[in-house]
């Protein structure tokens, strides 16, 4: 089984629970970065949805 931390959008504190903050009852995100492989196939999608946010803002 896999115990990931998760941390919560709203105040910003660690947790081990999957589906709200035990402080606040915000939305938890995991925050560790997906793993590295080299011959990704999806880099294309990602670079282009940032830049879609970038421009956004």
């Amino acid at each position: 089984m896999v115990w990931l931390m998760r941390r919560c959008v709203s105040c910003g504190r660690y947790t081990l629970k999957h589906d709200a903050c035990p402080y606040c009852g915000g939305p938890l995100k995991v925050p560790h970065p997906a793993k590295f492989s080299p011959d990704d196939k999806y880099a294309r999608y990602r670079v282009t949805l940032k830049h879609v946010e970038v421009k956004e803002k």
